[in-house]
């Protein structure tokens, strides 16, 4: 199909939203760490070893909000033992993308309202708004307690996220103990490949490339799921809204930016409903179940009507 345009539809930004207030928090920690990754271009700071843990950190920690908080918290597209979904989910907290409860909250709501205007995030009202501009004010329903009580009552049932919500600085202390587990593994590995004098300049490395340039990556590959994937792309089905099938945005996301196909079948494990449309992010999931730590994985629509079908015929 041919690459659609956004949508000529565009209204205002959610009411909710209305009169504006800066959500401190949220843009605090968005301009601190993306000026602490601005240290990734003085040359002093650069080291293959800490690129090379950049990429990998952006897919294993990535991995926590597009395995963790979307596919298994969000849609519960599978099971898992406690102590794996609990691991995807610190993953998750380490990309500061906020507490699994209060994620889970923002994009249900998303899905009961795509691209109309109590959405929190849709490109309908701008690109930039979508993009990040959301996260900068206060929503007023989307991040309260009673969204929460509403939209992730089943994961509040659970006391590991239960804690978290009731103890916000442990939300922080999550995400801040990353810094110093970086450090040290930087300064060990100088140490010991190339001397005392080399700890301290892979240390520093490894956070500036490991941990603040990794975040901001991750963050805005994410938020390209909520701009691009609703903008610019083809559509395989009809969905009400103005998802796309955006090539690009599911390479970056390894699988995400199909997002067409997951909104038109959001409970699926798997958003490849064509063979092209490459979902890594499923295939992990059925190394997962390969290896007795997923089950009951929902497969798409469309093949669990072939599946019926044939067990009827």
């Amino acid at each position: 199909m041919a690459s659609l345009p956004a949508a000529s539809v565009h209204f205002d930004v959610p009411t909710a939203v209305r009169p504006y207030t800066i959500n401190r928090v949220y843009s605090g920690t968005i301009l601190a760490v993306h000026l602490l990754a601005l240290l990734a271009f003085v040359p002093q700071f650069f080291s293959w070893i800490g690129f090379w843990t950049m990429v990998v950190g952006i897919h294993v920690f990535g991995q926590g909000i597009t395995i963790g908080y979307h596919r298994l918290l969000t849609h519960r597209s599978f099971k898992t033992l406690p102590w794996v979904e609990h691991a995807f989910a610190i993953l998750g907290i380490c990309c500061l993308e906020d507490s699994p409860a209060r994620w889970v909250t923002v994009h249900r709501i998303h899905h009961v309202h795509s691209d109309k205007q109590p959405d929190p995030h849709s490109p309908l009202v701008t690109f930039l708004w979508s993009h990040f501009g959301w996260l900068m004010v206060n929503n007023r329903e989307a991040h309260s307690l009673n969204a929460m009580a509403t939209y992730s009552k089943d994961i509040l049932r659970d006391p590991f996220y239960m804690r978290i919500e009731k103890s916000p600085w442990l939300l922080m202390w999550i995400g801040l103990a990353q810094i110093p587990v970086y450090f040290v593994a930087g300064g060990a590995i100088g140490w010991i490949g190339w001397g005392r004098e080399a700890a301290l300049p892979l240390a520093l490395s490894l956070v500036v490339w490991g941990v603040y340039v990794r975040i901001v990556a991750v963050w805005h590959i994410t938020w390209s799921v909520n701009s691009l994937s609703h903008m610019f792309g083809y559509r395989n089905y009809e969905t009400g809204e103005a998802s796309r099938n955006n090539w690009f945005v599911a390479l970056l996301t390894v699988g995400e930016g199909w997002h067409n196909n997951h909104h038109e079948d959001p409970s699926s494990a798997s958003v490849q409903h064509r063979w092209w449309e490459i979902d890594i992010s499923y295939y992990e999931i059925r190394l997962l179940k390969a290896l007795g730590l997923a089950w009951d994985v929902v497969t798409p629509r469309h093949v669990r009507r072939r599946e019926a079908a044939a067990k009827s015929a």
